[in-house]
């Protein structure tokens, strides 16, 4: 009896290794394939990630499987998954003084995904959809004033974003 508790203790220590291996070991296909998937779903599959610039967008599976990038990787992403699940996002940039942050805003939702509250309750950031209003979110966020705003897209497979409208704040009212 003492050999086979001992086999069943070891094959539930084995299973449970490999739910837990499974369920850290996300990868891009696996949220691609996500039924149901909301905005607020797709933050919260974000909450434990790490902070870390990179100069370009890392690749989706890179990201994810690192678990480690910046709101370019994050809002690029959610762009691209969460067109595949019928929303309409749009990708953000906004400029302020020293340093610049992405976003991608939701139509549908009437409000934007930001990494930096990727680990909040409220994961979505309520926001008109005007360029200049997001832009004015954004900057408050980081209590700064903004300098410029991009809506652009982003090409994964030629890693490329094209610019679709930009905003650039009237000097008469740009902060010195």
């Amino acid at each position: 009896m003492k050999f086979y508790g001992k086999c069943l203790l070891a094959a539930q220590l084995l299973a449970g290794l490999l739910f837990v291996s499974s369920a850290q070991a996300l990868t891009v296909e696996q949220i691609y394939s996500m039924p149901d998937l909301t905005p607020d779903k797709f933050a919260s599959l974000f909450s434990d990630f790490k902070f870390h610039f990179h100069e370009e967008v890392q690749d989706f599976d890179t990201f994810v499987s690192s678990k480690s990038g910046d709101c370019d990787d994050y809002a690029t992403l959610a762009a691209d998954v969460l067109s595949r699940h019928g929303y309409t996002p749009r990708l953000i940039a906004v400029r302020m003084r020293g340093e610049t942050h992405v976003v991608c805003y939701i139509e549908e939702t009437g409000s934007y995904l930001d990494y930096n509250t990727r680990k909040d309750s409220n994961k979505l950031v309520s926001c008109s959809p005007g360029l200049t209003d997001i832009a004015r979110s954004v900057a408050k966020s980081f209590g700064k004033d903004w300098i410029a705003t991009y809506e652009f897209t982003y090409s994964k497979r030629e890693k490329v974003k094209r610019l679709v409208n930009q905003i650039i704040y009237p000097q008469s009212r740009n902060p010195a």
